[in-house]
């Protein structure tokens, strides 16, 4: 189905879910692809796509700069063993988990432009003070906080993304974000071998304690300049014109999803949680994340393989930068292509399959050159179908936006917290060859891309009408029985 026709369809049913009357009016006379809609979303993009993209750069490279540290010296000075280092690395998803949910629910009903940068900045500041760790239980604590922080900074920007833009816009505009994740490796790499071995003993403190701070610092900043640039939502943006707010929420409803005041009833945080855990696409789509994520703590241990390669420390630190860069090129192909033929199945199947094959080489394979030139396929396959899987999420489960803002943080919270077994496959008694978490990494791949070529078949098998407090709002008091499922359920495609 063309997208044109998807919004002529939702467009025919909109007094189905409830809008506004004044937007059901603007909508009748609705053109898709008007030049003024075209301006209005070229404005969006200047206010979130930069500033978001800069943003998750720096919260991923402070998530996962401890892999840096550790071989920078942190690992020595602090005496982690190979346990100590994985409590280290899966005590953040412990805290991520907790409070990813009702930071979802707090954003759905704040203003984004002050949630987001608030929490960069408190969690910029935590990454600074990190680096006065003196021992095992001091970092496991920084950890654990910094991971109860930062858990609602990606799922509010899905969730944000998802109010401003249309389903055949969002697969590609996550993917650009999500490709902030994979440079982050590059320029976390390039960073760190600079901090690391320019700034080591520096005023007597060492080069890993020199990482935190600076990439700390970087943090707050970059969280200031955001307050006066991010938009909130398209209903009460001041960034837009009157005009300009209407028409940015027409879009949406046209589309078939909702922006966060166009319904015109809500649901309340207990019963947006009700909805979203009634529903069994949601718990189809966790397993799906959390097998993709699950693969992808390969991140924590990338500059480690590569050293195991015959690299020193730093220059391993910089031969983890190609790795990212090629990974960034395919996910932006893929997410390019997969917009282009409004398509999620198929490209996140054939992702993981590329990533699976890759483990399985290297895992078979000790040749130094073919491992990483392995190593960047499973990187690609991997960060490929991570954007893709969320974007599915998000157009499968559409309405109402309560209920997709929980579901968004659920595959989310639990897809990282899969981090906190996959942190244990990569031993360092398993060192130089890592069968096992090569193994394991070809095993959640392979199992992935089964599972997605054959989840539209499992939605429709577990089709759901909802909760009668979301039938309510979705269809009004007259027409709740007739509109259970609405337009989510052809999105899984």
């Amino acid at each position: 189905m063309s997208v044109e026709k998807e919004m002529t369809k939702a467009g025919e049913h909109h007094e189905q879910v409830g809008i506004s009357q004044e937007l059901s009016d603007a909508l009748s006379s609705y053109t898709p692809g008007s030049p003024e809609e075209k301006k209005l979303v070229k404005k969006i993009d200047l206010f979130l796509m930069p500033i978001l993209w800069i943003m998750y750069i720096l919260n991923y490279v402070d998530r996962t700069n401890i892999g840096n540290a550790k071989i920078a010296g942190m690992g020595d000075d602090l005496k982690l063993t190979d346990e100590m280092y994985a409590w280290v690395l899966s005590i953040f998803f412990f805290g991520y988990l907790i409070c990813e949910v009702p930071s979802n629910m707090v954003l759905s009903r704040s203003r984004p432009s002050i949630f987001l940068p608030g929490i960069m900045i408190v969690w910029g500041s935590l990454c600074a003070v990190m680096s006065v760790s003196k021992n095992y239980g001091t970092i496991l604590a920084f950890r654990f906080i910094l991971g109860c922080i930062e858990s609602g900074f990606f799922p509010g920007v899905l969730y944000l993304l998802s109010s401003w833009y249309t389903r055949a816009e969002l697969g590609k505009r996550f993917a650009i974000f999500y490709a902030a994740a994979v440079l982050s490796g590059a320029f976390g790499g390039l960073l760190a071998g600079g901090i690391t071995s320019g700034l080591h003993d520096a005023h007597g403190i060492t080069g890993w304690r020199w990482l935190f701070i600076v990439e700390g610092v970087a943090t707050v900043g970059v969280g200031i300049i955001a307050c006066f640039v991010l938009l909130d939502y398209p209903h009460n943006s001041k960034r837009l014109s009157p005009q300009e707010r209407q028409l940015a929420q027409i879009r949406i409803v046209a589309d078939g999803l909702a922006s966060t005041s166009s319904l015109s009833g809500r649901l309340t945080h207990w019963q947006a949680f009700v909805a979203a855990i009634s529903d069994p696409r949601t718990y189809i789509f966790i397993v799906l994340f959390m097998l993709d994520v699950g693969a992808g703590t390969i991140s924590y241990f990338i500059p480690t393989i590569t050293k195991t390669l015959g690299y020193s420390s730093v220059k391993a630190q910089y031969m983890t930068v190609p790795i990212y860069a090629v990974a960034t090129v395919v996910l932006i192909f893929v997410a390019w292509s997969s917009d282009r033929h409004i398509e999620r199945r198929w490209h996140i199947t054939s992702a993981l399959v590329l990533g699976c094959v890759g483990s399985v080489v290297c895992a078979a394979v000790q040749n130094p050159i073919v491992r990483y030139v392995m190593i960047c396929l499973v990187a690609s396959g991997i960060w490929s179908a991570l954007p893709l899987i969320l974007s599915w999420a998000s157009a499968t489960v559409s309405l109402p936006p309560e209920k997709r803002a929980i579901v968004l943080a659920l595959v989310n919270a639990f897809g990282n917290f899969s981090s906190v077994y996959g942190s244990r496959i990569w031993p360092t008694r398993d060192s130089p060859a890592y069968h096992v978490g090569f193994g394991v990494t070809a095993a959640f791949l392979g199992t992935g891309a089964i599972l997605a070529s054959v989840l539209p078949l499992l939605c429709k098998i577990t089709a759901h009408k909802g909760t009668a407090a979301e039938r309510a709002v979705l269809a009004g008091a007259q027409t709740e029985e007739r509109n259970g499922t609405g337009s989510e359920a052809a999105s899984a495609k």
